[in-house]
Formats: C-alpha cells, sequence, structure tokens
C-alpha cells in the first residue's frame, strides 16, 4: 500500500475513534469501574510505558458500556482526576457505585470527582492483596476462607466471618490480617446491592478481561510508534469490544434498576461515600 493509502485510513480511523470516545452518554450509568493498561511508546527518541485509562460502564437497562479511554503517561491522583473529570464533563450522570482496584490515584480522585458515590474495592485484587501477605503454607487456607467471608449473605455475616479468619490467623500472619482487617469495609460496599447484582460489581473482572484483550491484540505491534496510534488502533478494539457489549445478554433489566432507586440502597450508597470521605480525609 502506499503511503498516501495508509494516511487516509488513518485519518478515517482517527475520526472514528475520536467520535466514539469524546460521545455524550447516552443514558444514565448507575455503576462504572475503571482501571488502566500499560503500553510502551515511543516518545521523545524513547520507549516508556504509558497508561490507557478505561471507563467500563453498565447503563439503566442493564448492558455494559465503554464509556471512555485515554492515554497518560502515569497513574496519579492528577490524571485519574483528569480522566473522570472529563467523563462528567462529558454528560456522564447517576453514577451509584465506582468499582476498582485500590491504586491511590483513583481513590482520591473519585472522593474529588463523585465525592457523593462510594467505592468497591475490587474483591479478586484485594483477596490476591490478603494471600500475598500470607505466609505460603497458610495461603490455601486463607484463600478458601476469603471466598466463604465474600459469598456471605449478608454484611453482618461477613463481618463475622472476617473477625474469625483474623481471630484463627493473626499469630502466623499478621501483616495479612492486618490488610484484611483495614481494607474489609471498601471490599464490601457491593453488599448492598440486591443480592442478584452484587456479583456482577464487586470486582473489576470485566474490564481486566478487555485489558487482556487489548494486550492480545497489541502483541503483533510492541512498541506503539507514537501515542496517536496507542490511541488509534487500541481504540478500535475499544469500538468493537463495546458493540460485541451491547449485543450480548443485560446484567439486570430496566425493572430492577427502578426498584433500586424506590428503596433505600442509594440512601445506604450515600451514608458509606461519606463514611469513606472522612476516613480518606483522616
Amino acid at each position: 500500500m502506499s503511503k498516501s493509502s495508509v494516511s487516509e485510513i488513518c485519518k478515517n480511523l482517527d475520526k472514528e475513534v475520536e467520535s466514539f470516545r469524546n460521545r455524550p452518554p447516552e443514558r444514565r450509568y448507575p455503576f462504572l469501574t475503571v482501571d488502566a493498561k500499560y503500553f510502551k511508546v515511543h516518545e521523545n527518541n524513547r520507549v516508556i510505558s504509558k497508561a490507557l485509562m478505561i471507563a467500563y460502564g453498565t447503563n439503566e437497562q442493564g448492558h455494559r458500556e465503554i464509556l471512555g479511554f485515554a492515554a497518560y503517561r502515569n497513574e496519579s491522583k492528577d490524571t485519574w482526576q483528569d480522566f473522570l473529570k472529563s467523563l462528567k464533563k462529558r454528560g456522564l450522570k447517576g453514577v451509584i457505585m465506582i468499582t476498582s482496584d485500590a491504586h491511590e490515584g483513583i481513590i482520591h480522585a473519585i472522593s474529588e470527582v463523585f465525592p457523593t458515590v462510594p467505592w468497591q474495592r475490587c474483591q479478586f485484587h484485594f483477596s490476591k492483596n490478603v494471600v500475598d501477605k500470607t505466609p505460603k503454607k497458610y495461603q490455601t487456607g486463607i484463600r478458601a476462607e476469603l471466598q466463604e467471608m465474600f459469598a456471605c449473605n449478608t454484611l453482618k455475616e461477613a463481618r463475622n466471618k472476617k473477625d474469625q479468619i483474623i481471630q484463627e490467623y493473626q499469630d502466623v500472619a499478621e501483616t495479612a490480617m492486618s490488610c484484611l482487617d483495614e481494607g474489609f469495609e471498601s471490599a464490601m460496599t457491593a453488599m448492598i446491592l440486591p443480592r442478584g447484582m452484587q456479583r456482577f460489581f464487586r470486582t473489576s473482572n470485566a474490564i481486566e478481561r478487555l485489558n487482556k484483550e487489548l494486550k492480545r491484540r497489541s502483541q503483533v505491534i510492541g512498541i506503539f510508534p507514537n501515542e496517536e496510534s496507542l490511541i488509534r488502533l487500541m481504540g478500535s478494539v475499544l469500538i468493537e469490544q463495546n458493540s460485541l457489549s451491547q449485543s450480548g445478554k443485560v446484567i439486570f433489566k430496566k425493572e430492577s434498576y427502578e426498584a433500586l432507586l424506590t428503596s433505600d440502597v442509594q440512601e445506604k450508597l450515600l451514608v458509606i461515600a461519606k463514611e469513606q470521605a472522612t476516613m480518606l480525609a483522616a
């Protein structure tokens, strides 16, 4: 292909990707999951890692949708705040819970940009954090205990299970038990939701699967020649993945969402958001 043909194709892709990632949200998105995936990019005659931040929302009709993405030099309080602000500026509304890993920049940005929205710490990452701090010979046992804790029917049962785990392993895994005690409440925000919704929003697994697909598709490239090519090519993959999500099964029915709005769930989530803000400020 000639250089002019390649250039013309890139221009068309750029228009499509920019239109997609800057489009105004069409609906309300009660649930938001955010994460970042790093890619190698050429910049100023050097190869550096850039974070591609992604926002994955679930709308009021139960469909998951990629709401936005942007490349940053790193993950920090400022860059995450800038990314979340861009979503809000485009019209993102109706968010009642945000799920992510425990990156300090994300937690800070949520408190600044969405101060009335509680944070759900990804249970998968939280469990891994606890297990990694545990001596190897106890890891299998603690992993099983944590799974039982996450499967509890009520928050009260989960707290009792947590206390039981700490009492059982405190002497042999003190650091891990401190991690469990300190991070427990933020990892249990989703338990306020109706039982049928909890498993979809208690982890960031959905966006992790998306990141794996981005990694797989980027392997043929290796190092991106510039940031524009990163946005262009990975943005094209995200457009494709978004179409697949839109055509998939709904996570919940619109009636379930409407019932949630008339319950006391939102009030309870607001209380949790205030508690988290107070703890962060301290």
